[in-house]
């Protein structure tokens, strides 16, 4: 006997604590599956009602309260096609990382996740108690199986249902993108798969939430592992894939699928998190401070593909450092991109706060500090009358070093490079000139400087950001010690020299804005150290 399904991927860009808004999409995409696709199964992302993460919400009665009353709204409002929908559930036992299976009205079941991330940007630990329970649900008379996000890290939840009869799985999540995440979930797919001899359906997110970015990446992989259905990166998509299940195997017709470069998923999610920042948060527009440097070139770059021409500005701030080349290549990119700018001296703000103290030295660190607050003073004076958000363009090299001034060039209310190292700017500047060229190929031909003093290099100051970015690699993100490092080929003094300023910048880094994660070790959430530290390797 055979019997088909059809179920429907739901990836879509849901909004933390508007449940109301989510419970409209979680509506319409489910009818839309109904009625356009005629599916049988809708599965919907992790947390789906409220958004995910909700973070210190989910201490809030009236917040958990909205939650349930949002599902029992949805479950009055959807027949005629089975939903699975997330969200947190709260019982005498505990408040659990839940989803139910809704039909027709009815409750067919409900799943409470498993195994609770409690690392790196995920708390959960801190917000719900672990289910104990497998969850198999009759759909059509199949025999269905649910676990949630991190149970697939772990073998046992897929064992579990699968010992109690399951043809399939569905699995909605909540997975933030990072460089290669999709390498890492197809691995951990394949092996539930192949091993329980199991189809498993896997749904995502995709948008930006605060610091985090959810590429979608929602696939099927049949019950040989192998990947046969994926709905793309950074777009919402309702995916219908059929399912033929008889008494011995469940086929699934594969389509096929280009994955993009590395450069281009990068890329996306930094557009993604910057252009859902701005409309999230309901800000009118941005301002970027373009220097003419490399830096400010790609942020205002991403601004544009993110959120278009007329809601980017740029201001371009020269000061009696400032080259004649810098002033030309500024003001070329604007023209190209066609963009809002004003070009605002700082020299008269500079003598006048240089008037108020004792300054010898003409180019000493303070005198270079403070023509990067006056930058940054008027700025934000600009955002204060318009009300559009101020772009900081410092990127992760520099910030991890704390080659920015503090207040100067790292404020703002999102910094899009955060987690960008300096040698990948240059990648993805290369790589938006090959869709057309925009950004002048004298900045990216040029030796990086700050242009505080005359003839100024970042290289005067720093080790090569070839050498630079592979320290920070190394000692950031793998964690390594000066020693692992230095028996890399790496010179000592330069180690010891770049670790030293990692520490002494953290109460730099503590006081920047926000900016768009796409490392798995990056500054926020992610790497959470102590100011006041005695220890320095």
């Amino acid at each position: 006997m055979s019997r088909t399904l059809r179920i429907i991927l739901a990836q879509l860009n849901l909004v933390v604590g508007d449940i109301q808004g989510n419970l409209m999409q979680l509506i319409n995409a489910a009818k839309l599956a109904r009625d356009t696709f005629s599916a049988d199964i809708i599965l919907f992302p992790e947390l789906s009602i409220t958004g995910y993460p909700p973070e210190d919400l989910l201490l809030r009665k009236t917040f958990l309260n909205a939650a349930i009353e949002g599902l029992y709204e949805f479950k009055e409002k959807v027949h005629g096609i089975c939903c699975v929908v997330g969200h947190p559930y709260l019982t005498e036992q505990g408040l659990f990382n839940a989803c139910s299976v809704i039909h027709n009205g009815a409750f067919l079941g409900r799943y409470a996740k498993q195994h609770l991330p409690n690392y790196g940007v995920f708390d959960e630990g801190r917000y719900f108690t672990a289910g104990k329970e497998t969850c198999v649900v009759s759909i059509q008379n199949i025999p269905i199986g649910i676990v949630i996000c991190e149970d697939l890290w772990f073998d046992i939840p897929v064992q579990q249902a699968v010992k109690q009869g399951a043809r399939l799985i569905l699995a909605p999540n909540a997975s933030p993108y990072e460089i290669n995440k999709h390498t890492t979930r197809l691995r951990i797919l394949t092996q539930r798969s192949r091993t329980h001899a199991v189809p498993i359906f896997y749904t995502n997110y995709v948008g930006g939430q605060d610091e985090l970015v959810f590429d979608g990446d929602s696939m099927v992989v049949d019950a040989t592992g192998e990947m046969c259905h994926h709905a793309g990166f950074f777009t919402k998509k309702l995916m219908p894939v059929d399912i033929e299940i008889t008494d011995i195997h469940a086929k699934i017709i594969p389509t096929p699928l280009a994955l993009p470069s590395e450069e281009e998923q990068i890329y996306q999610a930094l557009v993604t998190g910057l252009r859902d920042y701005i409309k999230k948060n309901g800000f009118s527009g941005t301002l970027v401070g373009l220097s003419g440097g490399i830096d400010s070139a790609l942020t205002v770059a991403l601004a544009v593909d993110a959120l278009g021409k007329n809601n980017v500005k740029a201001i371009i701030m020269p000061s009696r450092y400032t080259s004649e080349i810098s002033m030309e290549d500024a003001c070329a990119l604007v023209h190209t991109l066609d963009i809002t700018h004003e070009i605002i001296s700082i020299e008269p703000l500079f003598l006048a706060v240089q008037s108020s103290l004792t300054i010898k030295e003409e180019t000493s660190l303070t005198q270079q500090n403070i023509q990067a607050r006056c930058r940054g003073i008027l700025l934000m004076a600009l955002s204060n009358q318009t009300g559009d958000l101020v772009l900081s363009t410092s990127n992760r090299s520099e910030i991890a070093v704390g080659y920015a001034t503090l207040y100067g060039d790292m404020i703002g209310g999102l910094a899009v490079l955060k987690d960008v190292p300096k040698t990948l700017v240059y990648r993805l500047a290369n790589y938006r000139n090959q869709l057309n060229p925009i950004i002048p190929q004298r900045i990216i031909d040029r030796a990086p400087t700050a242009e505080l003093a005359f003839n100024q290099k970042d290289e005067d100051t720093l080790p090569p950001y070839s050498i630079l970015d592979k320290i920070l690699e190394l000692y950031l993100d793998q964690e390594q010690g000066i020693d692992e490092i230095v028996n890399q080929g790496i010179e000592r003094n330069t180690v010891e020299q770049v670790v030293a300023l990692i520490h002494k910048s953290e109460y730099k880094r503590q006081q920047a804005p926000p900016g768009i994660r796409i490392h798995h070790k990056a500054f926020g959430k992610d790497r959470r150290y102590p100011i006041t530290s005695g220890f320095k390797q």
